[in-house]
């Protein structure tokens, strides 16, 4: 891969034929699926929010971004995306609302989120993962919000969750100081999940208790060890209620106050208008779906088309209880809850807390409100009693997966590693040239870099693959090596390298009999740049070539023009840099009209192993889409950590892209995966019609 000691490298032995190689590969696919609980929810992940107080899009504010690819400088574009998403809700700069803060789906580890300011009337703020990429993070998939302790696991304690609240009163927990989460009102989040704390979307006013509250949430995930979901404490808002919108809640504990979902009102009457109101939304939990919490006046609640699901079928004989689906178990002297149920589906022990407690709840139904009970629990009036067990309810007992709607064609194209390697070798590329498939690399020891022998070690070699004989030898002290055919004619690219002061400029070789090379200066360095891979293709223009250097960044990428492959001109102002200034390397281009295609090596990411490959493209060699599928090369088993210095070349209608893996101190190897079809149709499938992607410039500004 580069610019580290790597072992000494030997030639590779004389091999089998590659091409009979190839073809008697018997290359089979095996495709293991491991269902768990999943859920059916075709219209979780759905339209946009339909606020109850249609909040709008009266004022726009500023937009600020979160994203781990981002450089944490300032949040207003991915590339300066902040790390975190409490360091963007820091930065929301005043409560005059429209703000919105978009997170690239990932796992991000934070807990006690509280945004700087409100929103306002009419103009709510945002907190919105870019579940399915159309918002230009380049990534689908969840935005988790994991409030567990990263190496000791699930973090049950009170006060300590996603959302920040807490009471300095409280005797236990995370008790230092008062805070109230009314700092979120008027906020309307989508497309999140929460993880590993106490509570998941889940308000509690505390010292602000009695004031008005608003908060929306849709497209969520929310689980907790106490609550799922919920708001408690806040007075009604009249029509501007709190809104939960297609989403799911499971809470893990029966123990204390908890519930799915939370629910609480200050009012010392029975309010007209509900506090909170549950659309479409899944509640799970092993003794209650919904409860009223300890502390609560008067509490009201609607849900339409809900599923709860409480996994307590006790029998009572043995000693067994349960505090009912819809439990007021434990609620204050003034305490009563107040439930609208339309068209909802419930399952447990019993709909209601039995015994004494139930006195506090009252209620209606409407449409068709179905409950599956303990055979000897009495279903209440306006509920119709189900007599066996509701499968399609209880399928939808686990989390969802993301779910929404893609292209028929954005399945990830299939690369097939095949189950050999060329040892020790690193840099490569595989040609046909004159009717045979040779393959290029270059020999370094680099045991030898600062001493005087670094140079000598250094040439460049071709094999045949038919044969693995080595065909030819040349370019004494030069390495990283790219090979271009034209016609009759091998062109060879590579760095000059130095004993002491790393690779120089890039020269060119070329030969018509793999005898007699002519050398040539092709790129030649700037100041004290050194440059190392480059790679040539042609286009309507002549010859394009991307070459790799260590400045500005270390590594990025250039490119030059030529239309003889011999004297070549820079084009000014063009640097990839990738999308957040970062590590670019070992560019291979190709252009299939009109786009520009490039695969290069990307640093490290987060659950991905090693340096990984992306894949990108573009019309005008300035801007340029991410592939949706990147990293479309990373290392696997036996490979070390790295899928570096990609080339490919087509035969026979299929495409075989050579890489090199390796431990990037003590062995490299060069493999090969095929992608059975041609070259041009291997890069569209990586760009699928439809299909958001990730832009990155490259204008040196």
């Amino acid at each position: 891969m580069k610019r580290v000691n790597l072992c000494a490298l030997v030639l590779m032995p004389k091999s089998n034929s590659y091409t009979n190689t190839v073809h008697i590969l018997s290359i089979m696919k095996t495709i293991f699926l491991l269902t768990l609980l999943t859920m059916s929810l075709s219209t979780f992940i759905s339209r946009g929010a339909e606020l109850s107080a249609d909040p709008g899009n009266v004022r726009r504010g500023v937009m600020l971004y979160v994203s781990k690819l981002g450089d944490d400088s300032g949040g207003r574009s991915w590339k300066t995306a902040f790390h975190t998403i409490q360091k963007a809700l820091d930065a929301v700069p005043d409560d005059k609302g429209g703000h919105q803060v978009i997170i690239r789906p990932d796992t991000y580890v934070e807990a006690n989120l509280a945004p700087a300011h409100k929103g306002a009337v009419a103009a709510y703020n945002t907190l919105v993962g870019d579940f399915d990429g159309s918002l230009g993070s380049g990534a689908t998939g969840w935005c988790v919000i994991d409030s567990g302790d990263p190496k000791k696991g699930f973090k049950s304690w009170d006060w300590w969750g996603s959302i920040r609240a807490s009471d300095k009163h409280w005797p236990h927990g995370n008790n230092q100081e008062t805070f109230s989460s009314i700092v979120w009102d008027r906020w309307n989040l989508r497309h999140l999940y929460t993880a590993g704390g106490d509570g998941g979307f889940f308000w509690d006013l505390t010292n602000k208790s009695g004031e008005q509250f608003t908060i929306v949430v849709e497209d969520c995930v929310g689980t907790g060890r106490a609550f799922g979901g919920g708001v408690v404490y806040p007075t009604v808002r009249e029509n501007e209620p709190s809104v939960f919108r297609r989403c799911y809640f499971l809470a893990l504990d029966w123990v204390g106050d908890t519930a799915a979902v939370l629910v609480g009102g200050w009012e010392k009457a029975m309010p007209e208008h509900p506090h909170a109101v549950f659309e479409d939304c899944t509640l799970v939990h092993p003794d209650n779906a919904v409860a009223i919490s300890y502390a609560s006046h008067c509490a009201r609640a609607r849900f339409v088309n809900c599923r709860m699901i409480v996994l307590n079928f006790t029998q009572p004989e043995m000693g067994g209880k349960s505090t009912g689906i819809i439990c007021t178990q434990g609620h204050a002297p003034t305490g009563q809850l107040h439930v609208d149920l339309e068209d909802c589906i419930l399952a447990g022990y019993s709909v209601f807390t039995p015994g004494e407690a139930q006195k506090a709840v009252t209620y209606t139904t409407k449409g068709k409100t179905k409950a599956y009970a303990q055979f000897k629990q009495d279903v209440p009036q306006g509920f119709e009693r189900l007599g066996l067990w509701p499968t399609d309810l209880f399928s939808q007992i686990a989390p969802p997966r993301i779910l929404f709607q893609s292209p028929a064609s954005s399945a990830r194209p299939t690369l097939t590693k095949l189950p050999f390697a060329v040892p020790k070798a690193m840099e490569n590329t595989p040609v046909v040239f004159n009717g045979r498939p040779l393959h290029v690399l270059n020999y370094r020891d680099d045991t030898k870099n600062n001493t005087d022998g670094y140079t000598k070690s250094m040439y460049l070699y071709v094999l045949n693959l038919n044969t693995g004989d080595e065909v030819s030898r040349f370019g004494e002290g030069h390495s990283f090596a790219n090979a271009f055919v034209n016609g009759p004619q091998l062109h060879v690219f590579a760095s000059e390298g130095s004993n002491r002061d790393w690779f120089q400029s890039l020269y060119h070789f070329s030969t018509h009999d793999l005898k007699t090379w002519k050398r040539e200066l092709a790129i030649p360095r700037e100041g004290d740049e050194h440059l190392f891979n480059a790679s040539v293709c042609h286009d309507e223009k002549g010859f394009l070539m991307a070459y790799e250097s260590n400045k500005p960044v270390q590594f990025c990428f250039k490119f030059a023009r030529s239309t003889d492959l011999s004297q070549w001109e820079k084009i000014p102002g063009l640097i990839f840099t990738g999308v957040n200034y970062e590590y670019s390397a070992c560019p291979v281009i190709r252009h299939f009209a009109p786009y520009y295609y490039v695969i290069y090596l990307h640093s490290p990411i987060q659950d991905h192993k090693g340096y990984v490959s992306f894949l990108a493209r573009s019309k005008d060699l300035a801007t340029w889409e991410l592939s949706p599928f990147n990293p479309i090369l990373e290392a696997g088993s036996g490979e070390g950590i790295n899928n570096s210095d990609v080339d490919l070349f087509e035969l026979e209608g299929k495409t075989y892209i050579t890489y090199a893996t390796g431990d990037q101190a003590t062995w490299g190897a060069v493999r090969v995966a095929l992608y059975d079809g041609p070259m041009k149709e291997f890069f569209v499938s990586y760009f699928p019609v439809g299909m958001p992607t990730m832009k990155a410039s490259a204008r040196n500004n």
